[in-house]
């Protein structure tokens, strides 16, 4: 059951990050530029109210926290982290190998 989970939104994730790379190239050829994404972008457009308060959020449990690890990730462009994690689930969610040499009839 988790397997299907993991292959289902490592799908869609790979899906996601496909269209928005196409969307970054179209935009591009557009702007007669590199346009790129960022995750941020992309979360403030999706949750508007509660994208604002995700930094207040994240400084109240660990100030650190936000500097090291939350800003650069929401600097990182979507396309690349959907096909990426998406990648990753779906290779999570592979079923396992059968071994070699080993009998599967008794």
């Amino acid at each position: 059951m988790v397997r299907f989970l993991f292959r289902l939104v490592g799908t869609l994730l790979l899906a996601g990050g496909f269209v928005a790379l196409v969307y970054d190239g179209a935009r591009s050829v557009a702007n007669n530029g590199l346009r790129v994404t960022p995750l941020s972008e992309l979360l403030f457009t999706l949750f508007k109210d509660k994208a604002g308060a995700l930094q207040s959020t994240v400084e109240s449990v660990a100030p650190w926290l936000w500097q090291v690890l939350v800003m650069p990730l929401t600097l990182a462009p979507a396309s690349v982290l959907g096909l990426g994690l998406g990648a990753f689930l779906l290779w999570l969610g592979q079923p396992a190998r059968e071994p070699i040499g080993f009998l599967t009839r008794p």
